[in-house]
């Protein structure tokens, strides 16, 4: 896995990349799961979510060290 990115000259860690991409889609999820009316089975919410994206942050990770290397 390369752990900079080259983006016109300037150097930007892939994590700081798959965490943006993460967040993206935790909102996603999260509007789903507001939408369905879910949150009212979850002890909190914040909580929740803090731990839906780190879940996400870590499968991008290793799915891209997985399809790159």
């Amino acid at each position: 896995m390369r752990y900079e990115l080259d983006l016109f000259g300037v150097l930007i860690p892939t994590l700081l990349l798959w965490s943006v991409v993460a967040y993206v889609l935790a909102r996603i999820v999260s509007k789903l799961i507001a939408r369905i009316g879910l949150y009212r089975w979850i002890w909190h919410p914040a909580l929740f979510d803090f731990a839906m994206f780190i879940c996400l942050v870590t499968g991008l990770v290793l799915g891209s060290a997985e399809l790159f290397s």
